[in-house]
């Protein structure tokens, strides 16, 4: 995959991390919040951070100091 593909795939996960904050929040202000189903997105945004991290460690060339 090119440099650009690698934006583009990095802009939609960054877009779907800051989507599971809302919803992560919209969960959390219920009045009988469903604890089972935010422990599922709080690990999916984990997994999107970590691989958001891998995917930004590719773009970023060594340099060697």
């Amino acid at each position: 995959m090119n440099d650009e593909g690698y934006r583009q795939q990095l802009h939609v996960l960054k877009t779907e991390h800051r989507d599971l904050d809302d919803a992560i929040a919209a969960l959390a202000q219920q009045a009988v919040p469903d604890q089972m189903q935010i422990a599922r997105l709080k690990r999916r945004k984990l997994q999107l951070k970590d691989r958001i991290g891998r995917m930004e460690d590719e773009l970023t060339p060594d340099i060697i100091a």
